[in-house]
């Protein structure tokens, strides 16, 4: 039996990969928006803050439809995630 060691980020980084084609695959769409909450789940992180300083510093893409509404590019949060990926030695 062999066993794989995959550090956590990058372990995320494969199972987000996967869950993606599998939408693809079955049909499922792929929102291009999506709300605050959804787009901390996809960054990993808990603060509302920190989603604003990322917002604010032109990071990831939003659109406010409404005041109250915000709203984050998915293509941009991927694009993020992928800019701040560091390879494996």
């Amino acid at each position: 039996m062999e066993v794989i060691c995959l550090e956590d980020i990058a372990f995320y980084t494969l199972i987000e990969r996967v869950v993606e084609r599998i939408k693809e695959k079955s049909g499922a769409k792929i929102e291009k928006w999506i709300s605050g909450e959804e787009a901390m789940k996809m960054l990993r992180i808990s603060s509302k803050t920190t989603l604003q300083k990322l917002r604010d510093e032109g990071k990831i893409r939003f659109t406010q439809p409404e005041r109250k509404i915000i709203l984050y590019d998915t293509a941009s949060i991927h694009e993020y995630l992928n800019k701040n990926a560091h390879e494996t030695f």
